[in-house]
């Protein structure tokens, strides 16, 4: 099933037809070389169909109003207003839909009524689920499909028909109504039921800065506690049966119980399920007294959870989760211990060290692949953290949960007491951690080859002469490096970033940069943290000026957390501000890396620059010319052809104002005389930008049109003797899941 990580397209039924029957004139044959292959046509042809449903029901379902009977999957924490809102779609005017497809929403009121398992009759505009496309930022749209939820809503109307919530809502409920305030409740919530919605702000960052994370989701260190926590009590409950009724098979039930009630209750999100079925299947085979090497359970669980669901490959979570527990095994086997530490309690310690070190040794690549980044101090924090969460604080959450089963009144005040302490602890483990915040550091795609060596090191180690391991090590070394140091072919390169609505253009060469704009800002986070500075850290890029076109909010809204980022960058802005400021006055020109700056707009510095005032820069080099001309309309586009008629031709020109109909005069189209033009804008803005009357004017002028509503980030690459662009949807990186969907255009 990997190849659908990489197609540019799904293959179409009849090729998957073709594909099945092959596979079954190869399953025919005798030798095991033609079973295997067979096996895995019949595997991609499966994870290829599952691929090929969501696109259907994406191109069905969305488009006009529909009426459709849904049933809320969201579990309610008291927070609903504030959180996205996924539904499950039963009927579709009257239809049955199968198989099930889930669509996100935003609940605007009534928020606190809502609670998973109600069934709602709705009318509601379906639209295909659409994501900024940045490297290095997070894909929105390959994670909604790995969810099933390829749709997002617009509710018109809405009708309760059934009030009736899930146990686990009803559970989840009873146990916060049941909790005393406490300073973690959002962390012990998480722990509780794998619901991280109350986690916000700073502890979020300082659980993600600090690599310990994977603590609040419920995984495979969780189940396998509970899976503990049963047999123990089992092994208790032993104590007090008569002998003849003592068996070992009995503890293995109870851990089986309560680690797939655990499961349950945490939603049976991805990292629980895996976990349970590894366990599950560990417990049958110890039940069944059969004997069986790690690398098979491995195998036989990763194989059963992608034929359950192909679109797993496209989750993050499933890879980090797989490869962690292939790390593991991976280091038991190639870089154990001693004979002499694996036993005495006194070397408790060491061990769980040397299980910490292989772990973060390891999971450096997913770590960098994943979070383009990695804290320096994480194994401490892990060692710290680690024990006190998974020996103190989860079995007294465990206890709570089983306590909130029985309905004794003498148990409330033991209930509180064990939130107490539970909470106690958890405070101690981030206490334990805030020193360990300062080191995480970002690094680029060009780590990620030298980040691959800790595993053919520990295997060139383990299989070959020590003299053929040093310089088969020294030679694998010499080849990161290289990659790490390694000349772009570009001579420099200019980067449209798809930040929606707004703009952010980076002009970048021997890895500094200058950013003209930062994008937009809105309660909670901006486009620089979601986009810019993601971008930036994988290409490793150091930001060495900002520019900012005028102060409208969807042009300088990211300026803050990139100056927190950056603050060696110098700011150059055309409004009155701080004396340290660079001016962006027409007429002022700048050389930076061998390229030319120019500065044709404003004549003046203003108090508050609007869309007329925005900085107008013409960046040159040889016979490749840039024209950034930010929000401005048709009166400074009048103004510019009188003063700068020479000037203002550019080989490529970045779109005025979003393609709005009040810019791009044909006056000024004529005078530019660009070959291709660049606009920044959202797929589904409510102003319906770029205008279709602008797009046409455009292409009557003969310009080459590129928009990142449709191709997301878009790429200039300028070399000795010619250039080219490429968008990162259709060309620098194109998958099946990134596509367009539905239907296609620019304003839509």
């Amino acid at each position: 099933m990997l190849p659908l990580i990489f197609l540019p397209q799904i293959p179409s039924v009849g090729v998957l037809t073709a594909l099945c029957a092959l596979a079954w004139f190869l399953a025919g044959g005798k030798k095991k070389l033609l079973m295997v292959s067979a096996i895995a046509l019949i595997s991609f042809s499966w994870g290829a169909f599952q691929g090929g449903i969501q696109i259907e029901q994406i191109n069905a379902l969305q488009g006009m109003s529909r009426n459709v009977t849904a049933t809320l999957q969201t579990i309610n924490l008291g927070n609903a207003s504030e959180q996205s809102q996924f539904f499950k779609i039963e009927n579709l005017e009257g239809q049955r839909v199968f198989p099930p497809v889930m669509f996100r929403t935003k609940w605007r009121e009534g928020g606190e009524n809502l609670r998973a398992g109600q069934r709602w009759q709705m009318k509601v505009s379906l639209r295909p689920v659409h994501s900024l496309l940045n490297e290095g930022g997070f894909d929105a749209q390959r994670w909604a499909l790995s969810q099933h939820a390829p749709l997002t809503a617009t509710i018109q109307s809405a009708e309760l028909l059934d009030n009736n919530s899930t146990l686990r809502q009803q559970f989840i409920q009873r146990v916060q109504q049941g909790m005393p305030p406490l300073e973690n409740t959002p962390v012990l919530v998480a722990l509780a039921f794998g619901e991280k919605g109350l986690i916000q702000g700073p502890e979020k960052l300082l659980l993600q800065r600090t690599g310990i994370a994977h603590l609040v989701a419920i995984s495979g260190l969780h189940i396998g506690i509970a899976a503990l926590f049963g047999w123990w009590l089992a092994r208790g409950l032993q104590f007090v049966m008569p002998a003849r009724m003592i068996d070992y098979r009995f503890p293995l039930l109870v851990s089986c119980t309560f680690l797939l009630t655990y499961t349950w209750l945490s939603g049976g999100n991805a990292p629980a399920l895996r976990a349970a079925l590894a366990v599950s299947m560990w417990l049958i085979l110890r039940f069944f007294r059969i004997r069986c090497h790690p690398w098979q359970i491995w195998l036989w669980g990763t194989a059963l959870l992608l034929l359950l669901d192909p679109m797993k490959l496209l989750s993050d979570s499933f890879w980090l989760s797989c490869f962690a527990v292939a790390s593991l095994v991976f280091w038991f086997q190639w870089a154990p211990l001693p004979a002499r530490f694996k036993h005495r309690w006194y070397w408790s310690f060491l061990r769980w060290g040397h299980l910490q070190a292989g772990m973060t040794f390891l999971l450096l690549p997913i770590q960098i692949g994943i979070f383009h980044g990695v804290n320096v101090f994480s194994f401490l924090a892990n060692m710290w953290a680690v024990p006190v969460v998974s020996l103190i604080t989860v079995p007294l959450v465990l206890f709570s949960l089983l306590a909130n089963l029985l309905p004794a009144c003498w148990l409330i005040n033991a209930k509180t007491l064990v939130w107490q302490l539970s909470d106690s602890s958890l405070s101690l483990a981030m206490w334990g951690i805030k020193p360990f915040a300062v080191g995480w550091t970002p690094l680029g795609e060009s780590f990620l080859l030298l980040s691959l060596l800790g595993w053919p090191v520990i295997i060139c180690w383990r299989l070959l002469p020590v003299k053929h391991s040093l310089s088969l090590i020294c030679s694998l070394c010499a080849l990161s490096v290289a990659w790490l140091i390694r000349i772009p072919p570009e001579r420099w390169r200019v980067d449209m970033l798809d930040v929606g609505h707004g703009l952010s253009v980076l002009i970048s060469r021997n890895g500094k940069g200058i950013l003209y704009d930062t994008g937009n800002r809105w309660e909670g986070g901006s486009a620089a943290e979601q986009n810019i500075i993601p971008f930036l850290n994988q290409r490793d890029i150091q930001l060495e000026q900002i520019i900012i076109s005028h102060n409208d909010m969807d042009h300088r809204g990211g300026l803050e957390p990139l100056q927190t980022r950056y603050p060696d960058a110098r700011l150059r802005e055309s409004s009155i501000s701080g004396q340290n400021h660079l001016k962006c006055i027409a007429g002022e020109q700048f050389r930076w890396q061998g390229l030319m700056f120019k500065v044709l707009w404003p004549e003046r510095p203003e108090a508050d620059a609007r869309n007329n005032e925005s900085c107008v820069i013409r960046v040159s080099e040889g016979a490749f010319s840039l024209l950034l001309t930010g929000d401005i309309e048709a009166q400074t586009e009048k103004a510019l052809i009188m003063k700068w008629r020479q000037d203002l031709q550019a080989t490529v020109l970045q779109v005025p104002h979003h393609g709005s109909n009040t810019s791009s005069t044909p006056p000024f189209l004529r005078t530019v005389k660009a070959v291709t033009s660049l606009a920044s804008a959202s797929r589904f803005n409510k102003w319906h930008l770029p205008a279709h009357k602008v797009v046409s004017r455009y292409n009557k002028a003969r310009y080459d049109w590129h928009s990142t509503s449709v191709s997301g980030q878009l790429s200039l690459f300028i070399y000795d003797d010619y250039w080219t662009i490429k968008g990162l949807r259709d060309q620098l990186n194109p998958r099946w899941y990134h596509r367009q969907f539905g239907v296609s255009g620019d304003n839509e």
